[in-house]
């Protein structure tokens, strides 16, 4: 029986998305039990409960050692208030574990990777299942804790390359924090949600100029939705912008990703990809 454990670093889900995903798991994975933590249905503002909560809650799910994977509930925000004291607190038993998320998780899939966690994977969350087509969201997400399988996996990864994937806003305004990876030598994935075309154009600038010196391999973009209506053009599209602060700094344009905020976000695992 593996047992995969579910916890809100960031804002909480509803009991009713948990039982959606025990379903799925339950059709395509019977012999897999999803653990929810009581703190993923905590409120506090605009928290899945204060920080110590959720700093405790992630600490424990993370160091038990009947627990065999870490799958994050939701993004949102409130991660990165957590990560670092999160992380240095895990033991042994945390480190051999699979940790899955995107979006504000980011922050601590930064700082995991950071400290050498080797099964750390930017992918679909437990509230994809609101998502139009989010049964296959949250299959995909199983295929790959429960299996690895490569078919989870964005297609374009590389075999014998370095990879790592972020939400651009969430990468942005960690670089130069504690929680900072290391990412010379790395292909970056990134994608965004929400954002104005000159909020976008903002982050990538600054994520492409602090990352350009330290040996980046390159750059794809994945789907950049959900753009609001400014009160003028902006002038330039998102793949526009990416190629753009890409030139600019040097860094190789590599293509688009097949990731995004949506129920067809793919798998990165972080750091060298091996093939089948």
């Amino acid at each position: 029986m593996m047992r995969i454990g579910i916890v809100a670093p960031s804002t909480p889900i509803l009991p009713d998305d948990a039982e959606a995903v025990r379903a799925i798991a339950a059709l395509g994975y019977p012999d897999v039990e999803l653990i929810f933590d009581e703190q993923c249905f905590a409120v506090h503002g605009h928290f899945a409960g204060e920080d110590g909560h959720r700093f405790a809650a992630l600490v424990e799910m993370a160091n038990r050692p009947d627990i065999d994977a870490i799958w994050f509930a939701r993004g949102g925000y409130g991660a990165c208030r957590i990560a670092q004291e999160a992380v240095a607190a895990m033991t042994g038993a945390a480190r051999g574990k699979a940790f899955l998320g995107y979006s504000d998780q980011g922050n601590l899939l930064a700082c995991l990777y950071r400290e050498g966690f080797d099964h750390v994977a930017h992918g679909p969350m437990v509230a994809d299942i609101r998502r139009e087509g989010g049964d296959a969201a949250i299959a995909r997400a199983l295929d790959w804790l429960v299996a690895r399988d490569p078919a989870a996996c964005e297609s374009g990864l590389e075999h014998g390359a370095r990879h790592a994937a972020f939400n651009l806003m969430t990468l942005s305004m960690l670089l130069g924090t504690p929680l900072e990876p290391d990412l010379a030598g790395h292909v970056l994935l990134v994608e965004e949600v929400s954002e104005h075309l000159y909020a976008f154009d903002r982050a990538f600038f600054h994520m492409a100029t602090c990352l350009a010196p330290r040996g980046l391999s390159g750059i794809r973009l994945g789907r950049v939705s959900a753009v609001p209506e400014n009160d003028r053009p902006f002038g330039m599209d998102a793949e526009e912008i990416a190629r753009d602060w890409c030139a600019r700094t040097g860094i190789a344009w590599l293509g688009r990703a097949d990731i995004g905020h949506d129920a067809d976000n793919k798998v990165v695992p972080f750091g060298l990809h091996r093939a089948g």
